[in-house]
């Protein structure tokens, strides 16, 4: 029976691939005042299994927003649209910072979507 959580081995290849970072916001764990963990991206909820192709890394603030959610509203189209999938998407793509550095913004439906469920 597999395990609904990742062993130690595919821990360490999620926290790889992301290069140490949050898949959603980018934030370094080394800065985090809390723990990282693999994020299911299809929440066991839904049926999502503990394997390298449905789980990213994930600071704490994250992990908690995006809870078992997979879908959110897009404020500007008023359409309901699958969240950031980072291991389909690209961040750039979806995402940009402010001026300021502070505030993550969703360039895409997608993307502002997440960043709604962020909040």
């Amino acid at each position: 029976m597999p395990s609904k959580h990742p062993g130690a081995e595919l821990l360490s290849h999620v926290t790889a691939r992301a290069r140490d970072c949050c898949e959603y916001c980018l934030s370094q764990r080394r800065f985090s005042p809390s723990p990282f963990s693999a994020e299911h991206i299809l929440p066991r909820a839904k049926g999502g299994k503990a394997e390298s192709s449905n789980l990213a890394l994930a600071c704490q603030g994250c992990n908690n927003h995006k809870y078992s959610h997979v879908t959110a509203m897009d404020p500007a189209s008023g359409h309901e649209v699958p969240l950031y999938n980072p291991r389909l998407g690209v961040w750039s793509e979806h995402f940009a910072w402010s001026s300021d550095l502070t505030a993550i913004i969703g360039l895409t439906g997608r993307g502002r979507a997440s960043v709604l469920v962020r909040k």
